[in-house]
């Protein structure tokens, strides 16, 4: 039997898409239109993937942190960013470890992709405690963390992480010939085809970060992190340029005071001793200049940014403050907090794009469109080869052959969202509403 006989069998012979299945719609949004006053989707359903192939590219590659032990969970990653947009434009990946890839990682990574790869060793000046932090002060710190269970607090390797995500994997040696990066996670999974290169239209829409998930950051690994990004702040004269708001809870509501002349007038010696009365306001512990921070952050799991900001001085100059204030030890920073409360000093709403047309999965947070109302293009099948058995392959493929409804405001590209869980959008602890705010509101009810 012939190529296209099998593909026939697996197949269906048309890409159209439902208009509706309730099924299928277990846990979806239903998407309202953002205003496009600062940022808008780049391509709302499918373009001709086969003409954008055919225009410039970017100085450009996706970067993985990764251990041979993780192998499974980057094929995961791997067959699933080929599958949607790399098997068409074959941007290059750099693999990184702290310790060194062994044959098998490198070779079975290599099977999975045509696109070139390359393979790099984070020396102890990238990771670990550095020189001029006392070991034992921070070990010491990280083992409280363990004792009061917060999250991956005990763990001295996820530390070193969020410190070289934070301040260091942009100037790896491997990266350092790159303008942009896409960072790709282990066991993360993509639902959309994109069908155009993110790299050039962010170049060409100037942006300088992009995003596909915002959420709230656990209180207890942050308790300090806002004092010294508004330290910086404050430190360097900075006025916000929009995107700090984003990261600031909004001040409770007064109560309306009563009218003045219609309250019941009290004897002025009880006046004088009423509780609360001429007495100095509470102070709150966690607020700085009157500001306070939401816990939201840029998902810096999936991120698409410029690699000369990270570069810049001015991010440099605040990687380094708020190194020196030992919460990467003394507390869990990650590097999506830091990052993003950069971001949020540093840039402005028109500087930072949101992905809404990306489909992606990470752990149990996920982010998926509806599919665009008559764009959707026919989808070209992909049998992966390095799914042995020819049955699951077809039915593999098969599987991406039917895509999710259409609907009004969506954006998607031959979507097929996973149903188990409640799209981030609709879901307590998404900051959508605070990114929407500072860019522009929404444009439909």
């Amino acid at each position: 039997m012939g190529l296209t006989q099998r593909i026939s069998k697996w197949l269906p012979s048309s890409p159209s898409l439902p208009v509706d299945d309730v099924s299928r719609e277990k846990g979806r949004n239903i998407s309202r239109k953002i205003s496009e006053k600062h940022d808008k989707v780049f391509a709302s359903g499918c373009l001709q993937v086969e003409k954008e192939v055919e225009g410039k590219r970017a100085n450009a590659a996706f970067v993985v942190l990764a251990r041979n032990k993780e192998l499974d969970g980057v094929i995961q990653s791997l067959k699933s960013i080929e599958r949607h947009f790399n098997r068409w434009f074959h941007y290059p990946y750099v693999f990184l470890n702290d310790g060194d890839f062994d044959d098998t990682f490198k070779d079975t990574v290599k099977n999975y992709t045509s696109a070139p790869v390359e393979f790099g060793k984070i020396d102890d000046t990238m990771w670990g405690y550095p020189k001029w932090v006392d070991h034992e002060v921070a070990k010491e710190g990280i083992r409280k963390q363990g004792d009061a269970a917060i999250m991956y607090g005990g763990m001295e390797s996820y530390h070193h992480m969020c410190r070289f995500y934070s301040g260091f994997f942009y100037k790896h040696p491997l990266l350092m010939k790159y303008e942009w990066y896409w960072r790709l996670e282990p066991e993360i999974s993509y639902f959309c085809d994109i069908t155009y290169d993110p790299f050039v239209k962010m170049a060409e829409a100037n942006k300088t970060y992009g995003f596909t998930i915002a959420v709230k950051e656990l209180r207890e690994t942050v308790p300090n992190i806002f004092r010294y990004a508004s330290a910086y702040k404050r430190k360097h004269n900075l006025e916000s340029k929009g995107l700090w708001e984003m990261f600031l809870e909004r001040p409770p509501e007064e109560e309306p005071k009563p009218e003045e002349g219609k309250q019941d007038k009290l004897p002025e010696e009880i006046l004088q001793n009423e509780p609360g009365e001429n007495t100095v306001p509470d102070v709150d512990p966690e607020a700085m200049e009157g500001e306070k921070y939401n816990m939201c952050h840029f998902w810096s799991n999936f991120e698409i940014a410029r690699l000369d900001w990270f570069r810049s001085k001015e991010y440099e100059e605040f990687f380094e403050m708020m190194d020196r204030s030992g919460g990467f030890w003394m507390e869990r920073w990650g590097d999506a907090p830091i990052h993003s409360l950069a971001a949020g000093v540093l840039l402005s709403p028109s500087d930072i794009h949101y992905f809404r047309d990306f489909g992606y999965r990470h752990t149990t947070i996920q982010h998926c469109p509806a599919n665009a109302p008559a764009r959707q293009l026919p989808r070209i099948p992909w049998l992966e080869m390095t799914t042995e058995d020819e049955k699951a392959r077809f039915e593999e493929d098969e599987y991406w052959a039917n895509a999710d409804p259409v609907k009004e405001n969506g954006v998607g590209c031959r979507c097929r969202c996973d149903t188990d869980i409640v799209d981030v959008e609709g879901k307590q602890g998404s900051c959508l509403a605070e990114w929407v705010e500072v860019a522009g509101g929404w444009a439909s009810p």
